[in-house]
């Protein structure tokens, strides 16, 4: 496997420093740490909450090194104006400020955008929050099942009435995803124009708008989407399905691919039957058309099926634990899995960027940090001798 080097990713020589804890903030300053951007991790003297989470790896918690490798650790006490101070020096030489605190919070404390932009005209601040930076809910807080709540997400997860949110924080990451994106673009003007900008990144307004094939449904028809377990509201056959040992999946989005899935089990001819002669009419009479092609599914075990529809061209997988999905043969050949030091020196593995760049991989350059590990150096930088106001 290829890497680039540090000083060649797209990001090197910015500076970012992060306000941020738990899994939105952190995750987009991964993204940016990924691409080579120094990015400094300011932390309570408690530290991020996520360090406290499970799996705990000879005292570190892997899910913090999850979203935070590639990054150095700085801990203030931002209830100490001394600290407060240091910080403001911190950001007045940044490119990018992100932080997810609650609306007002960073304002109060002289770190809001409108204070730190007037001695650093080019600044490009990203406020990462619940509801955003206005409005009748932005004072209030969120994490990742209340806004996939508020969100309607888990309104068209699961299959009974029961309220199932989706098993991965998409609130948390969409959110993060969205950040580090409108960072990006932010900072390209700045660097021409000389002006930063304040990003304002609701969660709960980037969850709706990963929504939006829901949405539009919902606009469409006046309707709102409702649950449909693992299938889809305007293609069939799409969707889990049953076999002798177990399930997998199969998604013939259009006309030709469904036409290959009634060859596969010999049914042919249900492509001229009147229920199915279109992606939404399958999609309409999909229980029904479940129902027929189950009844072969479960007469094989799941490897024949898979081995039947890669044949066949059928876009098709097995139910993976992550244990499995990681085990992909795909994931090796792409590098996904590399080995990362925690601090004290333990390994263990982490998922790492997925992006190639010119055919080659992203490093790892950094570990995730020690909580406060380049505290000393920096503060030796960005201190605030006792005649400075």
């Amino acid at each position: 496997m290829t890497e680039l080097s540090k000083d060649d990713l797209p990001l090197a020589g910015v500076r970012v420093v992060e306000f941020c804890a738990v899994a939105a903030g952190p995750f987009c300053g991964m993204l940016l740490a990924d691409m080579g951007a120094d990015v400094i991790k300011v932390e309570p003297p408690s530290g991020d909450a996520l360090r406290t989470w499970p799996p705990i790896n000879n005292g570190f918690s892997e899910n913090f090194a999850s979203v935070n490798r590639n990054k150095r650790s700085f801990v203030l006490d931002l209830k100490q104006h001394e600290d407060v101070l240091i910080a403001q020096r911190l950001c007045a030489q940044a490119d990018i400020v992100i932080e997810n605190n609650r609306p007002g919070v960073m304002d109060r404390l002289g770190l809001g955008y409108e204070s730190l932009s007037k001695g650093n005209a080019s600044l490009v601040y990203c406020s990462i929050s619940a509801y955003g930076q206005i409005g009748p809910r932005s004072k209030e807080g969120g994490f990742d099942l209340t806004i996939q709540a508020a969100a309607g997400v888990m309104s068209v997860t699961g299959e009974s009435e029961a309220p199932v949110k989706c098993g991965v924080p998409v609130a948390d990451f969409a959110s993060g995803l969205y950040g580090a994106f409108a960072v990006v673009s932010a900072l390209a003007k700045a660097k021409q124009s000389g002006v930063g900008m304040h990003i304002d990144v609701p969660m709960f307004g980037c969850s709706l708008a990963i929504g939006a094939l829901q949405t539009s449904e919902y606009f469409g028809t006046g309707r709102s989407p409702g649950k449909l377990g693992s299938a889809h509201p305007r293609n069939a056959p799409y969707q889990a399905y049953r076999a002798a040992d177990g399930h997998f999946a199969i998604a013939a989005g259009n006309d030709g691919l469904w036409r290959a899935v009634a060859s596969a089990v010999g049914e042919l001819q249900l492509t001229q039957d009147a229920r199915f002669l279109t992606p939404t009419l399958r999609a309409q009479n999909q229980v029904a058309l479940k129902e027929i092609l189950e009844s072969h599914f479960v007469e094989k075990p799941v490897d024949f099926w898979i081995e039947t529809f890669k044949v066949a061209g059928v876009p098709h997988s097995r139910i993976n634990t992550y244990e499995e999905a990681l085990a992909d043969p795909q994931v090796e050949a792409m590098g996904w899995v590399r080995d990362i030091a925690l601090p004290g020196g333990r390994l263990t593995r982490t998922f790492a960027s997925p992006i190639r760049i010119n055919g080659r991989s992203l490093p790892v350059y950094g570990a995730p940090p020690a909580l406060g590990a380049d505290s000393e150096a920096l503060r030796g930088i960005y201190a605030v001798s006792s005649g400075s106001t």
